[in-house]
């Protein structure tokens, strides 16, 4: 078997304790009714090469559970990358429900406290309370989510250990070091053809012909980084759980900042983000070797729009 260990605590610590399991080559994972909507809709459509293999769902003991491919198989010293995407993690109806029940909150605030106890008001401080939507918010706003519209969420490299604190990440030189981490500094994994064009000409193509990109309100889906310090290397969509389809008569852009109320999810904002930084390693290590033979399919700078 391929590294179950490894496996094993990648997405125990991906998502929720319990809401996975490994079984015959497939992850199965808690079923979520939106999320299977999502991925039965992402068969069909242009984005499909870039999403696990959908299986359907199977009832294991009490609970029922999506059969997803393993994206893991046949590594045998995976590491692996989670990056939040977009400039927020809530959902536009989970602000309004929050806001509607405008209680405070002593365990939010006490998050507040610790991490970053300056951000709260005297007001704050006096009732040892926040809403919830203060918490939402405040809770983006102290990452890159909110300035590059996507946030490094966890990495785990071949010894199985996994970093989650990337908390005091704000600028995107930061963000480049932390990738070069990831690859233990050996860039060509970083700007292959297997991630670097990938993102850059093949996601993006896919993601403008996309219907489901289209009609979808895509909130805490991530990009999957995965290698084995060789260039078998590959970028996946996962994670559909709080993305919804949005009313016909909306039309989103994913790359203009969100305001409340026009369902914007700045997806493209953190895309686009993430090509820079890699472009702008790749023009670093050229300028320091004394070279400009930029590799054709990696180009300079990028905007999509």
């Amino acid at each position: 078997m391929v590294s179950m260990g490894r496996q094993s605590s990648w997405v125990q610590v991906a998502g929720h304790r319990g809401n996975f399991q490994l079984s015959g080559g497939e992850v199965l994972k808690r079923y979520n009714d939106e999320e299977a909507k999502c991925l039965d809709c992402l068969m069909s459509d242009s984005l499909r090469p870039f999403v696990p293999q959908y299986h359907g769902a199977v009832t294991r003991g009490e609970h029922c559970y999506m059969r997803l491919e393993d994206l893991l198989q046949g590594l045998r010293r995976p590491v692996i990358m989670d990056c939040k995407m977009g400039v927020r993690t809530f959902q536009e109806d989970e602000l309004v429900k929050a806001q509607a029940q405008a209680t405070l909150r002593s365990d939010m605030y006490y998050k507040m406290l610790k991490i970053e106890p300056s951000t709260l008001s005297a007001e704050e401080h006096a009732q040892k309370g926040v809403t919830k939507s203060r918490y939402l918010q405040w809770r983006d706003s102290t990452t890159t989510t909110s300035t590059l519209g996507f946030r490094i969420e966890a990495i785990m490299v071949e010894d199985s250990s996994v970093q989650r604190d990337f908390r005091n990440i704000r600028t995107l030189a930061e963000v480049t070091e932390v990738l070069l981490c990831f690859t233990k500094s050996q860039l060509d994994i970083l700007v292959s053809p297997e991630i670097l064009v990938h993102l850059k000409l093949v996601l993006i193509d896919a993601l403008m012909e996309s219907h489901f990109f289209k009609t979808h309100e895509v909130i805490g889906s991530s990009l999957l980084f995965v290698h084995d310090y060789s260039l078998k290397a590959s970028v996946w969509m996962i994670d559909f759980g709080k993305t919804t389809p949005v009313h016909d008569t909306i039309q989103l852009q994913h790359n203009t900042p969100w305001l409340e109320g026009n369902r914007e999810d700045g997806y493209l904002i953190g895309l686009t983000s993430l090509i820079s930084s890699l472009s702008q390693r790749l023009s670093n290590r050229e300028h320091e070797s004394g070279t400009s033979q930029t590799p054709p399919w990696a180009g300079n700078t990028f905007d999509p729009f």
